[in-house]
């Protein structure tokens, strides 16, 4: 299945381990992640080379090409928020996930798009459970 991962890029590269542990997880399970370059330290050097409307134009060509959306919200960011928007907009199965104990957009968490599914983890293990039950439940039923 193809999948649309997003992390914080411009807001702050804190969970950069996170992001590749779920990237590298994904790939290793069959999946197509599309947005994989979200997940590498050099993401900003590889990104300066578009020009926005370069990087706006691709990434919805490939939201539109993803079955399923796994976001991790644990940083603020605009982009990821907007790129969860419109996700929800065509109906996309989404999964945030967002350490325990930070604290995360109520325009997110209180969100009761049936489509849109948010969790907290204490650990990577926990993460990969969360992952593994929606895309169970919710990659069967994607677009």
């Amino acid at each position: 299945m193809r999948a649309y991962f997003c992390g914080a890029i411009a807001g702050g590269r804190d969970h950069l381990p996170i992001y590749r542990h779920i990237v590298e997880y994904l790939q290793s399970r069959g999946h197509e992640v599309l947005t994989d370059h979200v997940a590498r330290p050099e993401v900003l050097k590889e990104e300066s080379a578009f020009t926005a409307r370069e990087v706006y134009d691709r990434d919805l060509a490939w939201m539109r090409q993803s079955a399923v959306m796994i976001a991790e919200v644990s940083t603020p960011s605009l982009g990821v928020g907007y790129e969860i928007a419109c996700g929800l907009h065509v109906g996309m199965p989404i999964l945030c996930l967002h350490r325990e104990g930070l604290l995360v957009s109520k325009m997110i968490t209180g969100n009761p798009d049936l489509n849109l599914h948010v969790h907290a983890y204490r650990d990577p293990d926990e993460l990969i459970r969360h992952i593994d039950a929606f895309l169970k439940t919710k990659g069967r039923l994607a677009r």
